[in-house]
């Protein structure tokens, strides 16, 4: 297997950039000093996907990426290079939109509990029928028999399901009701089987039965055993019944030394399970701190203050702490209120015979689904179930005692049914991870507006900024006990491009100059909803050119975020419910910033504080690639990006014009190489001195003088300082860096950014002259 330094991330998809096309950049990518391509996901899924975790079929590799012979093509040409692959796992779902395409999916349906796949998925057959939400308000009068192809099926406008042997009939009605499926209203709030999150089209998997795992794992296990692949990411692993059991199993498939990262969201101060047998997370948290250090605190009180004049609270841990708890509510009694329902099923039966019947009968299933929604609405992480959270669970059960006395009795029950250890402790877990995702990451985090930069996977927004000695602490806990996590500035999950979350964190610099534009701009162009627009204000701000208005693109993609932005907020339009009144509203308010008197003092604004978020962009990246943990960079942010929430994020890659800059790149390069000058130094070096990072001592790097909290750095393994400036805005205004110096560890120190060489005491701003970083190498 081949050391893993560095990992770049890519996005395959079947019309863009399949494996033979990975393999055709593969020179870029070892000449940008990359050691393993980071595959995104590559079993077969759904005809048409961009992303591949619609996977319809675990056992093949996917035909339109090319197949096993691209794999094992790329993997040569890389093995050839020294490099190699790391592979994107999905074990938690698959895709089911179509149900023809799934054959799994597709035999369960015909089948029903006769199915031999029936075991594989988590379906509710406690009420017969199980129901598929599929259904508009034409309903079942839409249904017909679609005789074209070998067999009849049930046809629903696009949708074609199987008609099970025996039940043929001219009336589709009649046969529809005899299926072992129930084809309902996709808003009805019923679900008969477990799903990822509250997407109906991707449908769970039961890892924890055996033979599921060994359907499902039988391709990737020849990946290892082949040693094609050299470590895996898994995907949402606390959607599991048993994470920690599943990553046993994995492990064992993989071997000791592969390197296993897990999608784990950890809340703001929990700690990964070191009982987990991984090698890190896939770098959310390290994502938060990279973020938060250059975030100026100062700025907290007037941009809580702008907030509150347009939502009615600061934005600050107080109120997201409310929110959260109210959003969780109306979360679990709405669009998860089917996995509720399954859950408050298995308390009845589990705490029935735990109690032997005392008390548990006699209980409403409204008494207690308030008891499940008040105990996970209290569950402060995505689940409760691992080692160093002993007592979370306990304590939730608690403050919503306290909360409502009268809920005593139906969380005895709860309580009880738990304890069993069966059915109603893995649904609990699962609920409180769906719960986690919906109601903070995909509604509060589209609600609340303080700081948007803040507002990511594993973020808390109600932290304004992260003090240095915290960031310090954060990055020797990382090189001591996970030196081998991953890190991450942006994935193909980022709500926000690590460069626009960079622009709009300098707004924390200039409170005072922002709340002033914002009163500006809605007095000569007010927005729809106040709340609404203090959010889309800084989206704006942050992807806005620096050259002019928004081109038809820009304008495209911000019209899109916005309709995304809206509903997944769903105060005044959702999904569910669409109001088309006021999107059209938003989308009218949008052309007249672009085409009003607006636009030029954005663009203003955005010339002046542009390069402060390059500075900062550029710090965050070189401290993330060579910090503790092995950096992922994600497709296309080895130069500025300005990409948002996905599909956006996923946009496809020029990878010509990187080959052209990277061939042309010398040492000080400004402007848009700049980026690509401080990834390709960090990766080389990571490669080159790999000893100096992954198991290396990390020591921070402290300046003296006026201006020392301005320089940010740290030594890696005793031959490697990265340096960075922060908060660049007071900086300038304070005159500079004057009489700030570093002093240096004994020996001559050349910076591989500029080619200067160093020694001793030196001033930073001789040392931060051409750039606003420093990558020095003791000789």
């Amino acid at each position: 297997m081949q050391p893993i330094t560095g990992t770049y991330r890519l996005q395959l998809r079947a019309d863009a950039l399949t494996l033979n096309d990975a393999c055709e950049i593969a020179d870029y990518l070892d000449d940008l000093g990359v050691s393993h391509l980071y595959l995104s996901p590559v079993l077969t899924a759904a005809e048409g996907s961009v992303h591949g975790y619609d996977v319809t079929d675990p056992t093949t590799l996917a035909p339109g990426l090319g197949g096993r012979k691209a794999l094992v093509s790329l993997v040569t040409e890389l093995r050839r290079r020294g490099m190699g692959i790391v592979v994107d796992l999905v074990p938690n779902h698959v895709g089911v939109a179509d149900a023809w395409q799934n054959r799994w999916w597709w035999d369960v349906l015909t089948h029903g509990r006769d199915s031999e796949y029936a075991r594989y998925f988590d379906i509710d057959w406690e009420r017969g029928r199980f129901a598929l939400p599929v259904l508009g308000d034409d309903g079942l009068a839409a249904v017909t028999i679609d005789d074209d192809g070998p067999e009849p099926r049930l046809a629903y406008h696009e949708h074609r399901f199987p008609i099970a042997p025996g039940t043929e009939a001219f009336d589709p009605r009649r046969v529809h009701g005899r299926q072992p499926y129930e084809l309902v209203h996709w808003r009805s709030g019923r679900v008969g089987y477990r799903r990822f999150f509250t997407v109906n089209s991707l449908a769970a998997l039961r890892q924890e039965d055996p033979t599921v795992f060994a359907a499902t794992h039988r391709e990737p296990a020849s990946w290892f055993a082949e040693d094609l692949v050299d470590g895996v990411r898994v995907d949402h692993p606390d959607g599991l019944a048993d994470p920690a059991d599943y990553l046993a199993r994995l492990r064992g498939l993989l071997g000791p030394d592969r390197w296993l990262v897990i999608e784990k969201v950890l809340a703001p101060g929990e700690p990964l399970d070191p009982a987990l047998p991984v090698d890190g997370t896939t770098g959310y948290d390290a994502l938060a701190e990279y973020g938060g250090v250059f975030v100026d605190p100062s700025g907290a009180e007037e941009l809580g203050r702008l907030h509150a004049e347009g939502t009615g609270d600061s934005g600050d841990a107080r109120a997201l702490a409310r929110s959260e708890h109210e959003l969780k509510g109306a979360v679990l009694r709405g669009a998860l209120a089917p996995e509720v329902r399954r859950l408050v099923g298995a308390v009845r039966r589990e705490s029935a015979a735990a109690m032997r019947g005392e008390g548990a009968a006699a209980l409403s299933d409204e008494a207690l689904t308030r008891a499940v929604v008040a105990t996970v609405t209290e569950v402060p992480v995505y689940r409760t179930d691992y080692g160093p959270l002993a007592g979370t669970l306990g304590a939730a059960v608690a403050r919503a005692a306290e909360s409502d006395p009268t809920l005593a009795e139906p969380l005895s029950a709860v309580v009880a049914a738990v304890l069993t250890g069966g059915e109603a402790a893995v649904r609990l877990q699962q609920v409180c991870g769906a719960a986690m995702a919906k109601a903070v990451e995909d509604r509060l985090f589209y609600r609340t507006a303080r700081l948007v930069s803040l507002q990511e996977v594993g973020g808390d927004p109600g932290s304004f900024a992260l003090p240095v000695a915290q960031f310090h602490l954060a990055q020797a806990e990382r090189a001591r006990r996970w030196p081998a996590a991953m890190t991450t500035l942006s994935t193909h999950d980022t709500k926000r491009g690590e460069d626009v979350r960079a622009r709009i964190g300098v707004l924390s610099q200039v409170p005072a100059t922002w709340s002033a534009s914002v009163g500006e701009w809605e007095s000569t162009t007010p927005s729809p909803d106040r709340a609404t627009g203090l959010f889309l204000w800084q989206n704006m701000f942050g992807v806005w050119p620096t050259h002019g208005s928004p081109d038809a693109d820009v304008r495209r993609r911000l019209h899109d975020y916005a309709t995304k932005a809206i509903r997944e907020a769903g105060v005044h339009t959702s999904w569910e419910r669409v109001d088309a009144d006021f999107e059209a509203r938003v989308h009218e308010w949008l052309d007249a910033v672009f085409d009003g008197p607006v636009a030029a003092s954005m663009s203003t604004l955005v010339d002046r504080l542009a390069p402060h978020g390059r500075i900062v962009a550029l710090g965050q990246k070189l401290l993330q690639l060579t910090g503790p943990g092995i950096p992922d960079v994600y497709q296309g942010t080895e130069l500025w990006e300005d990409s948002l929430v996905d599909p956006d994020n996923r946009r496809i890659v020029d990878f010509d014009r990187r080959r052209r800059l990277l061939a042309e790149l010398g040492p000080g390069a400004t402007g848009e190489a700049a980026k690509l000058l401080v990834t390709r130094e960090a990766l080389r070096l990571r490669r080159e001195r790999p000893d100096c990072f992954v198991g290396g001592s990390y020591r921070p790097i402290l300046a003296g003088d006026s201006a020392s909290g301005h320089l940010l750095g740290f030594a890696r393994g005793g031959e490697v300082i990265a340096l960075a400036t922060r908060l660049s805005v007071q900086l300038t205004a304070a005159g500079g860096w004057t009489d700030t110096t570093v002093t240096l560890p004994a020996g001559t120190w050349t910076d591989t950014l500029t080619g200067t060489s160093h020694t001793g005491e030196v001033r930073v701003g001789t040392m931060l002259d051409a750039l606003p970083v420093a990558l020095l190498v003791r000789a």
